[in-house]
């Protein structure tokens, strides 16, 4: 009986070692791709982790710094979030308030600047309609007003259309370019909620140039 089993337990061996022999490697390989797949995902969930955590440091430093008025720390700061983390909210934020900053300060080409980066690296949609706006409403200000219809070209994220044809208002009244300006804040009027103080705002536009808001 013992012989039997033995015999059993060895033709089973051999089959095993048969099959190994005819597929180990390749069992072998797809092993190391799935635990290599594994490690390879847990260390950039890890990396990630730690890239947010280390923008967020230095969105913090910016913040301090713009409470402080250290513009000289402010670029610096910034120019170390462009370096490692432009990929980040934390650094279309930052370049959001940094703009805001340089701007205030009247340093329109350098606010300019900064959002032009802003819309080309974020890697969010909205933060970039954000600076097209805030890029368009500086543009106007220099008088560069072929550059601001540009920067309210394109596509824009749900919920930015109002905003974007009262834009396009301002650019076309300051041109002088009355009934295209109209037709903007026409379209801007009907577009925004009832509900939205600023509707009320594009409604005064109209009126400014001799037109009565349609779609009430």
């Amino acid at each position: 009986m013992a012989n039997a089993l033995d015999l059993e337990e060895q033709e089973q061996l051999d089959q095993i070692k048969h099959f190994w022999k005819q597929y180990g490697n390749a069992i072998t390989w797809a092993l190391i791709v799935v635990l290599g797949t594994y490690a390879s995902w847990n260390f950039y969930q890890y990396w990630q982790r730690s890239q947010a955590t280390q923008a967020a440091a230095l969105f913090d430093e910016v913040e301090r710094a713009l409470q402080a008025g250290d513009a000289a720390k402010i670029d610096r700061v910034f120019a170390e979030m462009k370096d490692r983390f432009g990929r980040t909210a934390y650094a279309a934020q930052s370049g959001l308030l940094a703009a805001k900053h340089d701007a205030g300060a009247g340093k329109l080409d350098a606010a300019q600047a900064t959002l032009a980066w802003v819309v080309e690296k974020s890697s969010d949609p909205g933060y970039q309609a954000v600076a097209k706006l805030r890029l368009a409403s500086l543009q106007m200000e220099s008088k560069n007003f072929d550059a601001a219809l540009a920067s309210l070209g394109g596509a824009f994220p749900a919920g930015f259309d109002a905003l974007v044809a009262d834009r396009k208002g301002d650019v076309y009244a300051l041109q002088g370019n009355k009934a295209q300006a109209i037709a903007e804040y026409q379209q801007a009027f009907k577009l925004f909620s009832p509900a939205t103080e600023y509707r009320s705002l594009v409604e005064v536009k109209l009126s400014a140039l001799g037109a009565e808001a349609t779609g009430k």
